[in-house]
C-alpha cells in the first residue's frame, strides 16, 4: 500500500480535452460501464469517502474529473459509460470524447478498465481495449465486486477473464478487486506506482 494516495485532492471537472489542465506530468485514467463500482474503487485507492461521486444512477459522470496526488502526477475519472437509459446525444458526446482523450493527452501513461467481475467483457469494455490496443495506451484490468463470490470463484472467474485477455489483448494485465472489503488496494498501488513513478514514502 502506497499511502501517497491519500492526499489526492478534487481539481476540476472539464467535458472534453480542451478544459483539461495543462498537459503534463503523469495521468492515469480510470474508464469503466457504468454501475461497475469506478467511483466505489477510486475512493477505495485514495481512503477517502467522497473524493469520487458516487450515485445509484448510472451514468451520472459526465465530466472528465481530475484529482492531483502530487504535483506531476493525477488520477483521472473518465464518464462512465455505455449505460441504455443516457440520452443519445450525451452517447455519443462520450463516444467523441473518451477516443479523443486516449488519442490526445500526453501525460496519459495507462488505463485502469473497471468491469464487474460478475459481468465482464461486455461490448463497451471491448471497445475501450481496442481504443486503447490500437493508440498503444497500457491497460490494468480491475475485476470489481469479487466480494459477490467466495475467494476461490472469484480467483477461477478473474483466471478466466485473464485468459480471454490475453488471448484478444496480450499485455492487458488484471486483478480481483473489492471496494467494501479493500482486496487488491496494494496490488493496484503498485501498477499505479509504476505508471505514475511514484513509491512508497521511506519509512512506510
Amino acid at each position: 500500500m502506497n499511502p501517497i494516495y491519500f492526499q489526492a485532492r478534487f481539481l476540476t471537472s472539464a467535458p472534453d480535452l480542451r478544459r483539461m489542465p495543462q498537459d503534463l506530468g503523469r495521468e492515469v485514467a480510470f474508464a469503466g460501464r457504468s454501475n461497475v463500482g469506478k467511483s466505489s474503487a477510486i475512493n477505495t485507492l485514495t481512503n477517502q469517502k467522497s473524493l469520487a461521486r458516487t450515485s445509484k444512477t448510472p451514468g451520472r459522470t459526465q465530466l472528465i474529473n481530475v484529482f492531483p496526488v502530487t504535483e506531476n502526477a493525477a488520477l483521472v475519472d473518465l464518464p462512465g459509460y455505455g449505460y441504455a437509459k443516457v440520452p443519445a446525444a450525451v452517447r455519443r458526446r462520450w463516444d467523441q470524447v473518451l477516443p479523443e482523450y486516449l488519442a490526445g493527452r500526453d501525460a496519459l501513461r495507462g488505463v485502469v478498465l473497471v468491469m464487474d467481475l460478475r459481468h465482464p467483457l461486455t461490448e463497451f469494455d471491448r471497445q475501450m481495449l481496442d481504443w486503447c490496443t490500437h493508440i498503444g495506451v497500457p491497460v490494468h484490468v480491475l475485476l470489481t465486486k469479487a466480494d459477490k463470490f467466495k475467494q476461490g470463484a472469484a480467483r477461477n472467474r478473474g483466471q478466466n477473464v485473464g485468459r480471454q485477455l490475453q488471448a484478444e489483448w496480450p499485455g492487458v494485465t488484471w486483478q480481483i478487486f473489492s471496494a467494501s472489503k479493500r482486496m487488491g488496494v496494494d496490488e493496484a498501488h503498485a501498477r499505479l506506482d509504476e505508471w505514475l513513478g511514484l513509491g512508497p514514502v521511506e519509512g512506510d
